[in-house]
């Protein structure tokens, strides 16, 4: 076995850094750039999402990674050994370490079950909704990986369906396309359970996996605090805070959202958790529908606002960081004297401190005193990788508002 395993890493294709390019990559980082790499005509001519074995300059092997001579991050590191079979027996024993981490966390098979580096299997995300797994390829690797990463799902959770929901933009980066389908069963019916409620999920038809894990944490705390209150919540996707609020008693819940199918689906989970009668929907621009109501005057309890990312590039930063400032004084104009402000971004390329210097500036702006009650991230089906930093995209924050 082990010779074996020696011929197939001696045949496996060498890529070496360049000179005096390999710091980050012996301080354990997991990527290794384009502009590190020597990128000779055999380099470049190999297929998106090959394994490779990564040596610096001085022989020093750096183990087997995924290689992508057409991406800026051209090499994500596997394992440290080069010999690593990286095949299908090696995805399913890579799968049951983040399977048995998650349910040591966790009592339901409800939860993110991949994170990607963090769990070893970079550009890999699989999200776990009971019986049904939704699997999200980002590098031409792991899409390639794709049948094997299958067969070992269905070998260890036995679920009833499994879907690919490859329709996140940096699939592009990697040269791949966008793609919604089903890879095997049956995933219709899907429901996601947190918190004691229960939502419906569609797998083939919402936004992203279907569902926002990372939130989880931060959606019960803001429901502790809705009791007896009218609750906004703003960019509300399928109503997950604020479904969570009229559960937890707010008087009233108003879901604000552009997307009439997720608006749908939050009257559905209304239903399904028996608050619709205090639940009501707006189709909306969400920003021009804040701006609206503080010229009107509205108020509420609780105003929660979880937007999409403002910044999908580093460019977009200063503009983001103007744009989280506006709503945060939108939304603080908003809450009631003695009430609550929840606001998120999932914006990596707004550092957390900048987020939280834009959100004060809001809040000043809107002349009202604030008091941060918490401020967190993604919760732990989430981990972060440590040499990947920016991999913490989730911030969000509680005020108090006098």
């Amino acid at each position: 076995m082990v010779r074996h395993a020696m011929t197939a890493s001696q045949d496996r294709p060498l890529i070496r850094l360049l000179p005096g390019r390999d710091r980050r990559v012996k301080s354990g980082h997991p990527w290794a750039f384009s502009n590190e790499i020597a990128m000779t005509p055999a380099a470049k001519a190999l297929p998106p999402g090959s394994v490779v074995r990564l040596e610096g300059d001085d022989g020093v092997k750096h183990g087997a990674w995924h290689f992508n001579p057409h991406s800026l991050i051209a090499a994500r590191r596997l394992s440290a050994d080069p010999a690593a079979a990286c095949d299908g027996a090696w995805y399913r024993e890579r799968l049951a370490e983040a399977l048995a981490l998650r349910d040591r966390l966790f009592d339901a098979p409800q939860y993110r079950l991949v994170h990607a580096e963090a769990d070893g299997l970079p550009g890999l995300v699989v999200d776990r909704y009971g019986d049904v797994v939704a699997v999200q390829a980002n590098t031409a690797g792991m899409d390639a990986a794709t049948p094997m990463i299958v067969e070992a799902l269905s070998a260890l959770v036995a679920p009833r369906g499994i879907v690919a929901r490859n329709d996140s933009g940096v699939r592009k980066l990697e040269g791949l396309e966008e793609e919604v389908r089903l890879l095997a069963g049956d995933a219709t019916g899907a429901v996601v359970e947190e918190n004691g409620l229960r939502f419906p999920v569609d797998l083939l038809g919402g936004q992203k996996t279907g569902w926002f894990f990372d939130q989880r944490e931060h959606r019960a705390r803001v429901a502790r605090l809705s009791k007896g209150a009218t609750v906004l919540d703003a960019f509300c996707h399928t109503g997950g805070f604020g479904i969570g609020c009229a559960v937890a008693g707010a008087a009233q819940v108003t879901l604000l959202d552009r997307s009439e199918h997720a608006l749908m689906t939050a009257q559905q989970a209304a239903a399904m958790n028996g608050v619709d009668g205090r639940v009501t929907t707006m189709r909306a621009e969400a920003m021009e529908a804040l701006e609206r109501m503080v010229g009107e005057g509205r108020r509420f309890g609780v105003v929660i606002t979880d937007p999409p990312a403002f910044a999908k590039t580093r460019k977009d930063q200063p503009a983001a960081l103007r744009a989280y400032a506006k709503l945060a004084r939108l939304a603080a104009t908003l809450v009631e004297r003695g009430g609550f402000l929840f606001i998120a971004s999932c914006s990596h390329h707004v550092a957390p401190g900048e987020f939280a210097d834009a959100v004060a500036w809001g809040a000043h702006r809107a002349r009202r005193d604030a008091r941060i009650l918490h401020m967190g991230g993604a919760g732990p089906d989430h981990p972060l990788h440590p040499m990947l930093p920016e991999s913490a995209y989730l911030k969000g924050m509680l005020l108090h508002l006098a």
